[in-house]
């Protein structure tokens, strides 16, 4: 048996950040994608949000790749969100997604930043988060 902890900060937009994802419409979203996680056996450590974005923290297994699993949570839940009419309009994730190795001593710093999106959003706007994100990891040195 290969014994594999690879934590990771997974972050990911509803397309054009649109603000679909309402208190109660997240948590029917969240408890769908911690389901589903399960069947398809990812870890799936944390989830929570905001209107118009997701955060979570998984741990991949020793088959598993980052994109094979956003694949999958990404894409199935926006197929369940369709078929149930969650969102009351066409619903779709963003293509992009933000991905980042988290180190065991700082886990539960992620765990309480992830828990407390609503907080957080009341000073911060998702566009200053996600420009957050691309300044603190160095992502806007990959674009050009």
């Amino acid at each position: 048996m290969s014994y594999v902890r690879i934590w990771l900060h997974c972050v990911w937009a509803t397309k054009n950040r649109v603000p679909l994802l309402t208190k109660e419409k997240k948590e029917l979203v969240i408890e769908h994608i911690k389901q589903n996680a399960k069947l398809k056996s990812i870890y799936l450590d944390s989830l929570n949000g905001n209107t118009e974005h997701l955060h979570c923290i998984i741990s991949l297994g020793p088959d598993q790749s980052v994109s094979k699993v956003m694949q999958l949570i990404k894409g199935e839940s926006s197929f369940w969100i369709n078929k149930n009419n969650i969102s009351g309009a066409p619903f779709e994730w963003a293509d992009e997604y933000f991905a980042v190795s988290v180190s065991e001593s700082q886990i539960q710093k992620v765990r309480s930043y992830i828990s407390g999106q609503e907080e957080h959003h009341k000073i911060k706007s998702w566009e200053e988060e996600y420009s957050e994100f691309i300044t603190s990891y160095g992502f806007e040195r990959l674009q050009g």
